[in-house]
Protein backbone atom coordinates (compact mmCIF):
# COMPACT_ATOMS: atom_id res chain seq x y z
CA UNK A 1 0.00 0.00 0.00
CA UNK A 2 1.22 3.06 -0.75
CA UNK A 3 0.96 6.22 1.68
CA UNK A 4 -1.09 8.78 0.56
CA UNK A 5 0.30 12.06 -0.39
CA UNK A 6 0.12 14.69 2.39
CA UNK A 7 -0.28 12.23 5.13
CA UNK A 8 1.67 12.96 8.41
CA UNK A 9 5.10 11.62 8.17
CA UNK A 10 5.91 12.73 12.00
CA UNK A 11 3.95 13.82 14.99
CA UNK A 12 5.18 14.43 17.94
CA UNK A 13 2.95 15.47 20.88
CA UNK A 14 3.54 17.75 24.17
CA UNK A 15 7.46 16.70 24.24
CA UNK A 16 9.33 17.57 27.63
CA UNK A 17 12.36 17.61 27.71
CA UNK A 18 15.10 18.74 30.46
CA UNK A 19 18.53 18.92 31.17
CA UNK A 20 19.25 19.36 34.72
CA UNK A 21 17.61 23.00 35.59
CA UNK A 22 17.53 23.80 31.87
CA UNK A 23 14.02 22.73 30.46
CA UNK A 24 14.79 22.69 26.81
CA UNK A 25 11.03 21.64 25.62
CA UNK A 26 8.16 22.26 27.44
CA UNK A 27 5.09 20.67 25.72
CA UNK A 28 6.12 21.22 21.97
CA UNK A 29 4.07 19.49 19.50
CA UNK A 30 5.29 18.93 15.60
CA UNK A 31 3.26 17.36 12.88
CA UNK A 32 4.88 17.42 9.31
CA UNK A 33 3.23 15.89 6.46
CA UNK A 34 4.86 13.28 4.07
CA UNK A 35 6.45 15.05 1.12
CA UNK A 36 6.85 18.06 2.36
CA UNK A 37 10.09 21.00 3.32
CA UNK A 38 8.92 21.51 6.72
CA UNK A 39 10.69 24.94 8.62
CA UNK A 40 11.48 24.51 12.34
CA UNK A 41 12.66 28.05 13.48
CA UNK A 42 12.69 30.01 16.59
CA UNK A 43 14.97 31.75 18.50
CA UNK A 44 18.00 30.00 20.39
CA UNK A 45 17.52 27.83 22.85
CA UNK A 46 13.93 27.79 22.10
CA UNK A 47 14.40 23.88 21.65
CA UNK A 48 14.46 23.44 18.14
CA UNK A 49 17.68 21.03 18.12
CA UNK A 50 16.55 19.35 21.44
CA UNK A 51 12.58 18.23 19.80
CA UNK A 52 14.86 17.08 16.78
CA UNK A 53 17.30 15.19 18.58
CA UNK A 54 14.35 13.25 20.31
CA UNK A 55 13.18 12.31 16.71
CA UNK A 56 16.59 10.96 15.62
CA UNK A 57 16.64 8.96 18.81
CA UNK A 58 19.65 10.78 20.68
CA UNK A 59 17.51 11.71 23.18
CA UNK A 60 14.48 10.33 25.02
CA UNK A 61 11.73 12.58 25.90
CA UNK A 62 11.11 12.79 29.56
CA UNK A 63 7.22 12.60 28.34
CA UNK A 64 4.95 12.59 25.51
CA UNK A 65 4.19 10.85 22.42
CA UNK A 66 6.72 10.57 18.99
CA UNK A 67 4.37 8.98 16.19
CA UNK A 68 6.42 8.27 12.97
CA UNK A 69 5.17 6.43 9.29
CA UNK A 70 6.73 3.60 8.14
CA UNK A 71 7.08 3.10 4.18
CA UNK A 72 3.20 2.78 3.53
CA UNK A 73 2.18 5.74 5.99
CA UNK A 74 1.13 4.08 9.16
CA UNK A 75 1.95 5.77 11.78
CA UNK A 76 3.85 4.23 14.69
CA UNK A 77 4.80 5.06 18.37
CA UNK A 78 8.20 5.61 18.79
CA UNK A 79 9.25 7.24 22.13
CA UNK A 80 12.51 6.88 23.59
CA UNK A 81 13.67 4.76 19.91
CA UNK A 82 17.22 4.84 19.35
CA UNK A 83 19.38 6.36 16.88
CA UNK A 84 20.20 3.01 15.06
CA UNK A 85 16.19 2.65 15.29
CA UNK A 86 15.74 5.80 13.85
CA UNK A 87 18.06 4.96 10.84
CA UNK A 88 16.31 2.09 10.07
CA UNK A 89 13.79 3.72 9.78
CA UNK A 90 14.56 6.00 7.15
CA UNK A 91 15.45 9.30 9.48
CA UNK A 92 18.59 11.08 9.64
CA UNK A 93 19.21 13.89 10.92
CA UNK A 94 22.30 16.33 10.18
CA UNK A 95 23.57 18.10 13.13
CA UNK A 96 24.77 21.66 12.95
CA UNK A 97 28.25 20.62 14.77
CA UNK A 98 29.75 18.04 12.65
CA UNK A 99 30.24 14.59 13.70
CA UNK A 100 32.75 13.02 12.00
CA UNK A 101 36.15 11.14 12.51
CA UNK A 102 38.99 13.72 11.43
CA UNK A 103 41.35 11.10 10.85
CA UNK A 104 39.44 8.97 8.16
CA UNK A 105 38.42 9.27 4.47
CA UNK A 106 35.24 10.86 3.49
CA UNK A 107 34.14 7.06 2.46
CA UNK A 108 35.01 5.41 5.69
CA UNK A 109 33.01 7.94 7.40
CA UNK A 110 29.76 7.09 5.60
CA UNK A 111 30.49 3.71 5.57
CA UNK A 112 30.32 3.61 9.66
CA UNK A 113 27.89 2.00 11.28
CA UNK A 114 26.90 0.13 7.89
CA UNK A 115 30.58 -1.11 6.46
CA UNK A 116 30.79 -3.04 3.46
CA UNK A 117 33.05 -6.32 3.45
CA UNK A 118 34.13 -8.21 0.44
CA UNK A 119 33.88 -11.89 0.37
CA UNK A 120 35.37 -14.05 2.46
CA UNK A 121 36.26 -15.32 5.79
CA UNK A 122 38.16 -12.63 6.71
CA UNK A 123 35.40 -9.84 6.11
CA UNK A 124 38.01 -7.13 4.86
CA UNK A 125 35.66 -3.62 4.31
CA UNK A 126 35.39 -2.82 0.75
CA UNK A 127 36.53 0.41 0.92
CA UNK A 128 37.05 0.78 -3.08
CA UNK A 129 33.05 -0.12 -3.24
CA UNK A 130 32.82 2.15 -0.59
CA UNK A 131 34.45 5.44 -2.62
CA UNK A 132 32.85 3.99 -6.14
CA UNK A 133 29.34 4.84 -3.95
CA UNK A 134 30.35 7.81 -2.45
CA UNK A 135 31.52 9.34 -5.90
CA UNK A 136 28.14 7.81 -7.66
CA UNK A 137 25.88 9.82 -4.95
CA UNK A 138 28.41 12.50 -4.71
CA UNK A 139 27.31 13.08 -8.85
CA UNK A 140 23.68 12.17 -8.15
CA UNK A 141 23.32 15.49 -5.69
CA UNK A 142 25.85 17.44 -6.41
CA UNK A 143 27.18 17.55 -3.24
CA UNK A 144 30.58 17.23 -4.57
CA UNK A 145 33.25 15.46 -2.22
CA UNK A 146 36.53 13.36 -2.53
CA UNK A 147 35.50 10.32 -1.44
CA UNK A 148 39.37 9.52 -0.44
CA UNK A 149 40.15 12.56 1.00
CA UNK A 150 40.42 12.83 5.14
CA UNK A 151 38.13 14.97 6.77
CA UNK A 152 40.87 16.51 8.33
CA UNK A 153 41.81 17.79 5.62
CA UNK A 154 38.32 19.66 4.67
CA UNK A 155 37.26 22.88 4.83
CA UNK A 156 34.39 23.74 6.83
CA UNK A 157 31.96 23.92 3.63
CA UNK A 158 33.56 20.57 2.45
CA UNK A 159 32.91 18.84 5.52
CA UNK A 160 28.96 19.91 5.52
CA UNK A 161 28.58 18.45 2.29
CA UNK A 162 29.81 14.73 4.04
CA UNK A 163 27.71 14.77 6.68
CA UNK A 164 24.82 15.35 4.57
CA UNK A 165 25.85 12.83 2.03
CA UNK A 166 26.00 10.21 5.48
CA UNK A 167 22.59 10.87 5.96
CA UNK A 168 21.55 9.87 2.28
CA UNK A 169 24.22 7.21 1.76
CA UNK A 170 21.80 5.25 4.84
CA UNK A 171 18.77 5.57 2.86
CA UNK A 172 17.23 8.22 4.82
CA UNK A 173 13.36 8.74 4.01
CA UNK A 174 13.05 11.78 6.62
CA UNK A 175 15.69 13.65 6.54
CA UNK A 176 16.89 16.58 9.43
CA UNK A 177 18.85 19.44 8.68
CA UNK A 178 20.33 21.20 11.16
CA UNK A 179 21.31 24.79 10.20
CA UNK A 180 22.76 22.95 6.50
CA UNK A 181 23.25 26.08 4.83
CA UNK A 182 25.43 28.02 7.94
CA UNK A 183 28.98 27.13 6.01
CA UNK A 184 27.61 26.99 2.45
CA UNK A 185 28.09 29.38 -0.50
CA UNK A 186 25.08 30.80 -2.68
CA UNK A 187 25.71 27.80 -5.48
CA UNK A 188 26.15 25.21 -2.70
CA UNK A 189 22.84 26.70 -1.05
CA UNK A 190 21.48 26.41 -4.93
CA UNK A 191 22.43 22.75 -5.22
CA UNK A 192 21.73 21.66 -1.96
CA UNK A 193 17.83 23.00 -2.86
CA UNK A 194 17.99 20.78 -6.11
CA UNK A 195 18.65 17.68 -3.65
CA UNK A 196 15.88 18.57 -1.22
CA UNK A 197 12.89 19.41 -4.24
CA UNK A 198 13.96 16.35 -5.68
CA UNK A 199 13.29 14.38 -2.51
CA UNK A 200 10.07 15.89 -1.77
CA UNK A 201 9.08 15.44 -5.44
CA UNK A 202 10.04 11.83 -4.62
CA UNK A 203 7.80 11.72 -1.40
CA UNK A 204 10.43 12.15 1.08
CA UNK A 205 10.25 14.27 4.25
CA UNK A 206 12.80 16.91 5.18
CA UNK A 207 12.63 19.15 8.43
CA UNK A 208 14.56 22.22 7.91
CA UNK A 209 15.85 23.83 10.88
CA UNK A 210 17.23 27.05 9.86
CA UNK A 211 17.59 31.07 11.07
CA UNK A 212 17.63 32.31 7.67
CA UNK A 213 14.20 33.88 6.61
CA UNK A 214 15.08 34.21 3.25
CA UNK A 215 15.69 30.17 3.13
CA UNK A 216 12.32 29.63 4.88
CA UNK A 217 10.90 31.74 2.31
CA UNK A 218 11.94 30.15 -0.78
CA UNK A 219 12.66 26.40 0.12
CA UNK A 220 9.71 25.11 2.76
CA UNK A 221 6.20 24.79 2.20
CA UNK A 222 5.16 25.07 5.78
CA UNK A 223 6.73 26.58 8.75
CA UNK A 224 6.70 25.69 12.60
CA UNK A 225 8.16 28.41 15.12
CA UNK A 226 9.03 27.64 18.38
CA UNK A 227 10.01 29.92 21.63
CA UNK A 228 10.95 28.86 24.99
CA UNK A 229 10.34 25.51 24.17
CA UNK A 230 7.13 25.35 23.16
CA UNK A 231 5.28 25.28 19.73
CA UNK A 232 3.98 28.58 19.50
CA UNK A 233 2.52 28.92 15.63
CA UNK A 234 2.21 26.46 12.23
CA UNK A 235 2.03 28.44 9.32
CA UNK A 236 1.86 27.92 5.63
CA UNK A 237 4.89 29.51 3.83
CA UNK A 238 2.76 30.92 1.07
CA UNK A 239 0.29 32.90 3.82
CA UNK A 240 3.23 34.18 5.64
CA UNK A 241 6.20 37.18 5.23
CA UNK A 242 9.96 37.24 6.69
CA UNK A 243 8.65 39.94 9.26
CA UNK A 244 5.43 37.89 10.12
CA UNK A 245 7.88 35.22 11.50
CA UNK A 246 10.74 36.94 12.76
CA UNK A 247 8.01 38.56 15.19
CA UNK A 248 6.88 35.27 15.84
CA UNK A 249 9.78 33.48 16.36
CA UNK A 250 11.26 36.85 19.07
CA UNK A 251 7.93 38.38 20.08
CA UNK A 252 8.89 41.94 18.43
CA UNK A 253 9.55 43.27 15.36
CA UNK A 254 13.10 42.64 14.09
CA UNK A 255 15.03 44.78 11.50
CA UNK A 256 16.51 41.77 8.76
CA UNK A 257 19.51 41.38 6.86
CA UNK A 258 17.93 41.64 4.28
CA UNK A 259 16.28 45.00 4.60
CA UNK A 260 19.76 46.53 6.29
CA UNK A 261 21.19 45.43 2.82
CA UNK A 262 18.90 47.40 1.06
CA UNK A 263 19.68 50.13 2.59
CA UNK A 264 23.11 50.17 2.07
CA UNK A 265 22.42 49.61 -1.14
CA UNK A 266 20.89 52.63 -1.37
CA UNK A 267 24.05 55.03 -0.42
CA UNK A 268 24.61 55.28 -4.17
CA UNK A 269 24.82 53.62 -7.86
CA UNK A 270 28.22 52.69 -8.12
CA UNK A 271 29.49 55.30 -5.67
CA UNK A 272 30.68 54.28 -1.91
CA UNK A 273 30.01 56.74 0.80
CA UNK A 274 32.69 57.90 3.13
CA UNK A 275 31.84 57.80 6.98
CA UNK A 276 32.15 61.76 7.04
CA UNK A 277 29.16 61.27 4.22
CA UNK A 278 31.21 62.45 1.17
CA UNK A 279 31.07 60.36 -1.63
CA UNK A 280 34.23 58.43 -3.46
CA UNK A 281 34.53 58.06 -6.79
CA UNK A 282 35.18 54.18 -7.48
CA UNK A 283 37.83 53.55 -9.64
CA UNK A 284 38.45 52.68 -12.95
CA UNK A 285 39.17 49.20 -12.00
CA UNK A 286 37.42 47.87 -8.80
CA UNK A 287 40.88 44.90 -8.74
CA UNK A 288 43.11 48.19 -7.23
CA UNK A 289 40.76 48.89 -4.54
CA UNK A 290 42.72 46.17 -2.50
CA UNK A 291 43.64 49.27 -0.26
CA UNK A 292 41.36 51.29 1.71
CA UNK A 293 40.04 54.59 0.51
CA UNK A 294 40.42 55.35 4.14
CA UNK A 295 43.58 56.92 5.64
CA UNK A 296 45.98 55.58 8.33
CA UNK A 297 45.44 51.71 7.83
CA UNK A 298 44.86 49.61 11.46
CA UNK A 299 45.61 46.18 9.85
CA UNK A 300 47.84 45.84 6.39
CA UNK A 301 48.45 42.56 4.97
CA UNK A 302 51.45 42.41 2.41
CA UNK A 303 51.90 39.61 0.14
CA UNK A 304 50.89 36.93 2.29
CA UNK A 305 51.34 33.39 1.56
CA UNK A 306 49.92 31.04 3.46
CA UNK A 307 49.88 27.11 3.30
CA UNK A 308 47.70 24.21 4.47
CA UNK A 309 47.47 20.21 4.60
CA UNK A 310 47.05 20.36 0.56
CA UNK A 311 48.23 23.51 -0.77
CA UNK A 312 51.31 24.97 -0.28
CA UNK A 313 49.81 28.39 -1.25
CA UNK A 314 46.05 27.82 0.57
CA UNK A 315 46.67 31.90 0.62
CA UNK A 316 48.90 33.20 -2.11
CA UNK A 317 50.35 36.87 -2.05
CA UNK A 318 47.49 38.34 -0.81
CA UNK A 319 47.79 42.10 -0.55
CA UNK A 320 44.99 44.69 1.50
CA UNK A 321 44.67 47.13 4.21
CA UNK A 322 42.04 48.45 6.77
CA UNK A 323 41.70 51.55 8.05
CA UNK A 324 39.76 52.48 11.80
CA UNK A 325 36.04 53.23 10.92
CA UNK A 326 36.21 50.97 7.79
CA UNK A 327 34.83 47.19 7.19
CA UNK A 328 36.30 44.85 4.98
CA UNK A 329 34.05 42.04 4.11
CA UNK A 330 35.28 39.10 2.18
CA UNK A 331 32.79 36.49 0.54
CA UNK A 332 34.19 33.39 -1.55
CA UNK A 333 32.69 29.38 -1.65
CA UNK A 334 34.56 28.07 1.61
CA UNK A 335 37.57 26.17 0.83
CA UNK A 336 39.66 28.99 -0.89
CA UNK A 337 41.34 30.34 1.78
CA UNK A 338 39.53 32.51 3.89
CA UNK A 339 40.31 30.47 7.02
CA UNK A 340 43.76 30.41 5.98
CA UNK A 341 44.22 34.14 5.92
CA UNK A 342 41.80 34.38 9.22
CA UNK A 343 43.90 31.99 10.84
CA UNK A 344 47.69 33.47 9.96
CA UNK A 345 46.30 37.05 11.10
CA UNK A 346 45.02 35.43 14.14
CA UNK A 347 48.57 34.07 14.81
CA UNK A 348 47.03 30.06 14.72
CA UNK A 349 49.19 29.33 11.11
CA UNK A 350 52.40 29.79 9.97
CA UNK A 351 53.23 32.62 7.32
CA UNK A 352 55.06 31.23 4.14
CA UNK A 353 55.79 34.74 3.37
CA UNK A 354 54.74 38.37 3.57
CA UNK A 355 53.90 40.27 6.87
CA UNK A 356 51.23 41.70 8.96
CA UNK A 357 51.19 45.01 10.41
CA UNK A 358 49.03 46.23 13.11
CA UNK A 359 49.37 49.27 13.64
CA UNK A 360 51.82 49.88 11.55
CA UNK A 361 53.83 47.05 13.99
CA UNK A 362 55.10 44.03 11.94
CA UNK A 363 52.95 40.92 13.94
CA UNK A 364 53.80 38.36 11.25
CA UNK A 365 55.22 36.27 13.84
CA UNK A 366 54.10 37.78 17.07
CA UNK A 367 52.29 34.91 19.54
CA UNK A 368 48.56 34.76 19.94
CA UNK A 369 48.40 36.34 23.33
CA UNK A 370 51.18 39.37 22.25
CA UNK A 371 48.35 40.09 19.16
CA UNK A 372 45.48 40.13 21.58
CA UNK A 373 47.22 42.37 24.15
CA UNK A 374 48.11 44.90 21.26
CA UNK A 375 44.60 45.01 20.23
CA UNK A 376 43.59 42.00 17.98
CA UNK A 377 40.35 40.22 18.60
CA UNK A 378 39.51 37.22 16.97
CA UNK A 379 36.02 35.78 16.58
CA UNK A 380 36.73 32.04 15.13
CA UNK A 381 34.78 30.24 12.14
CA UNK A 382 34.97 27.18 14.11
CA UNK A 383 33.59 27.87 18.03
CA UNK A 384 33.93 24.28 19.37
CA UNK A 385 38.08 24.43 18.27
CA UNK A 386 38.87 27.53 19.23
CA UNK A 387 36.42 29.67 20.62
CA UNK A 388 34.87 27.72 23.72
CA UNK A 389 36.01 24.33 26.30
CA UNK A 390 33.18 22.80 26.38
CA UNK A 391 33.35 21.90 29.72
CA UNK A 392 34.13 25.12 31.08
CA UNK A 393 31.62 27.35 32.71
CA UNK A 394 30.24 30.38 31.10
CA UNK A 395 32.25 32.57 33.30
CA UNK A 396 35.36 30.80 32.62
CA UNK A 397 34.80 30.98 28.63
CA UNK A 398 34.23 35.00 28.60
CA UNK A 399 37.94 35.28 29.57
CA UNK A 400 39.64 33.04 28.04
CA UNK A 401 42.85 34.13 26.91
CA UNK A 402 42.45 37.37 29.16
CA UNK A 403 42.91 35.12 32.33
CA UNK A 404 45.75 37.59 33.27
CA UNK A 405 43.18 40.18 33.30
CA UNK A 406 41.80 38.75 36.01
CA UNK A 407 44.55 37.84 38.07
CA UNK A 408 44.94 38.43 41.76
CA UNK A 409 48.35 40.38 41.73
CA UNK A 410 49.17 39.14 38.36
CA UNK A 411 49.50 35.18 39.25
CA UNK A 412 47.04 32.85 37.53
CA UNK A 413 46.43 30.09 39.79
CA UNK A 414 44.82 32.69 41.77
CA UNK A 415 42.01 34.37 39.59
CA UNK A 416 39.46 36.99 41.17
CA UNK A 417 36.56 35.07 41.32
CA UNK A 418 34.13 37.39 42.15
CA UNK A 419 35.79 39.75 39.19
CA UNK A 420 34.95 36.61 36.87
CA UNK A 421 31.39 36.67 38.17
CA UNK A 422 30.93 39.81 37.76
CA UNK A 423 32.15 39.99 34.31
CA UNK A 424 29.80 36.72 33.51
CA UNK A 425 26.70 38.88 34.90
CA UNK A 426 27.28 41.94 32.54
CA UNK A 427 28.45 39.94 29.29
CA UNK A 428 25.28 37.16 29.63
CA UNK A 429 22.90 40.39 30.21
CA UNK A 430 24.48 42.47 27.23
CA UNK A 431 24.18 39.81 24.89
CA UNK A 432 21.45 38.18 26.26
CA UNK A 433 22.87 34.66 26.24
CA UNK A 434 20.41 31.72 27.87
CA UNK A 435 20.16 30.02 30.03
CA UNK A 436 21.90 33.29 32.32
CA UNK A 437 23.26 31.27 34.62
CA UNK A 438 27.10 31.88 34.19
CA UNK A 439 27.91 28.67 36.13
CA UNK A 440 26.42 25.73 33.18
CA UNK A 441 29.10 24.39 31.34
CA UNK A 442 29.48 25.62 28.18
CA UNK A 443 28.72 22.35 26.33
CA UNK A 444 24.48 22.55 27.88
CA UNK A 445 23.89 25.72 25.76
CA UNK A 446 22.50 25.73 21.98
CA UNK A 447 25.02 26.61 19.66
CA UNK A 448 23.71 29.81 19.07
CA UNK A 449 23.81 30.86 22.46
CA UNK A 450 27.73 29.23 22.05
CA UNK A 451 28.60 31.41 19.71
CA UNK A 452 27.21 34.54 22.27
CA UNK A 453 29.80 33.64 24.80
CA UNK A 454 32.46 33.84 21.75
CA UNK A 455 31.56 37.16 19.79
CA UNK A 456 30.50 38.55 23.89
CA UNK A 457 34.02 37.95 25.04
CA UNK A 458 35.73 38.86 21.68
CA UNK A 459 34.17 42.13 21.21
CA UNK A 460 33.49 43.11 25.26
CA UNK A 461 37.79 43.61 25.17
CA UNK A 462 39.41 46.52 24.16
CA UNK A 463 40.42 46.15 20.81
CA UNK A 464 42.01 48.20 18.13
CA UNK A 465 41.09 45.20 15.04
CA UNK A 466 38.39 42.75 14.80
CA UNK A 467 38.78 39.32 12.86
CA UNK A 468 35.01 38.64 12.67
CA UNK A 469 34.90 35.12 11.15
CA UNK A 470 31.55 33.49 10.74
CA UNK A 471 30.01 35.27 12.95
CA UNK A 472 26.57 35.30 13.15
CA UNK A 473 26.75 31.83 12.40
CA UNK A 474 24.16 29.28 14.27
CA UNK A 475 22.01 32.47 15.24
CA UNK A 476 18.98 34.09 15.53
CA UNK A 477 17.54 36.39 13.47
CA UNK A 478 17.19 38.60 17.06
CA UNK A 479 20.71 38.43 17.86
CA UNK A 480 21.76 38.51 14.10
CA UNK A 481 20.09 42.24 14.73
CA UNK A 482 21.97 42.61 18.04
CA UNK A 483 25.27 41.63 16.71
CA UNK A 484 25.08 43.47 13.10
CA UNK A 485 24.30 46.52 15.52
CA UNK A 486 27.60 45.84 17.39
CA UNK A 487 29.94 45.25 14.70
CA UNK A 488 28.27 48.38 13.08
CA UNK A 489 29.16 50.42 16.38
CA UNK A 490 32.44 49.13 16.36
CA UNK A 491 33.10 50.27 13.15
CA UNK A 492 31.76 53.79 14.02
CA UNK A 493 33.69 53.90 16.86
CA UNK A 494 37.03 53.88 15.06
CA UNK A 495 37.48 50.06 15.27
CA UNK A 496 38.86 48.08 12.04
CA UNK A 497 36.80 44.92 10.97
CA UNK A 498 37.32 42.35 8.67
CA UNK A 499 34.33 40.18 8.05
CA UNK A 500 34.50 36.81 6.66
CA UNK A 501 31.18 35.30 5.94
CA UNK A 502 29.15 32.57 3.91
CA UNK A 503 26.26 34.84 4.26
CA UNK A 504 26.25 37.36 1.74
CA UNK A 505 23.33 39.14 3.07
CA UNK A 506 25.46 39.80 5.60
CA UNK A 507 28.24 40.72 3.78
CA UNK A 508 26.48 43.56 1.83
CA UNK A 509 24.67 44.38 4.77
CA UNK A 510 27.51 45.43 7.16
CA UNK A 511 30.86 46.28 4.38
CA UNK A 512 32.18 49.36 3.22
CA UNK A 513 34.33 47.26 0.95
CA UNK A 514 33.62 43.64 -0.62
CA UNK A 515 36.44 41.59 -1.51
CA UNK A 516 35.80 37.92 -3.18
CA UNK A 517 38.34 35.39 -2.36
CA UNK A 518 38.66 32.56 -4.67
CA UNK A 519 42.04 30.03 -5.16
CA UNK A 520 43.57 31.60 -2.35
CA UNK A 521 43.78 35.07 -3.94
CA UNK A 522 41.75 38.39 -3.54
CA UNK A 523 40.22 38.33 -7.30
CA UNK A 524 38.09 41.29 -6.97
CA UNK A 525 37.40 44.21 -4.11
CA UNK A 526 34.57 46.69 -4.41
CA UNK A 527 33.04 49.63 -3.10
CA UNK A 528 30.02 48.75 -1.89
CA UNK A 529 27.85 50.57 -3.41
CA UNK A 530 29.20 48.61 -6.51
CA UNK A 531 28.44 45.37 -5.13
CA UNK A 532 25.45 43.09 -5.48
CA UNK A 533 24.93 39.64 -5.24
CA UNK A 534 24.85 39.38 -9.13
CA UNK A 535 28.18 41.01 -9.92
CA UNK A 536 30.14 38.84 -7.02
CA UNK A 537 28.55 35.33 -7.91
CA UNK A 538 30.62 34.94 -11.02
CA UNK A 539 33.90 36.30 -8.96
CA UNK A 540 33.04 33.44 -6.58
CA UNK A 541 32.66 30.30 -8.77
CA UNK A 542 35.62 31.71 -10.67
CA UNK A 543 33.72 32.05 -13.83
CA UNK A 544 34.64 35.86 -14.07
CA UNK A 545 38.45 34.87 -13.79
CA UNK A 546 38.31 32.43 -16.40
CA UNK A 547 36.12 34.80 -18.35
Amino acid sequence: MMPTPGAPAIRLTDIHKSFGPVRANRGASLEVMRGEIHALVGENGAGKSTLMRALSGMYAPDSGRMEVADADGILHEVTGWSTAEAIAAGVGMVHQHFMLVSTLTVAENLMLGAELTKDGALRVLDTARAAREVDALSQRTGLRVNALQRVSELSVGEAQRVEILKALYRGARTLILDEPTAVLSPPEVAELWQVLRHMRARGETIVLITHKLDEVMSISDTVTVMRHGRTTARLRTADTTPPEIAREMVGRDVVLATEMRQDAAMAGEGWAVARDGESVAPASDARSLGTSSFPLPALEVRVLAVGNARRTRAVDDVSFSISPGEILGVAGVEGNGQTELIEAIAGFRQVRSGSILLDHRDITHTAVRARGQAGLSHIPEDRHARGLVLDYSIAENLILGQQHRFARGGFLNTLDGDRIADNARRQIAAFDIRPNDPTLPARALSGGNQQKIVVAREMGRDFRVLLAAQPTRGVDVGAIEFIHAQLRGARDAGKAILLVSADLAEILALSDRVAVMYGGRFVVVLPRAQASESVLGPYMTGAEEAA
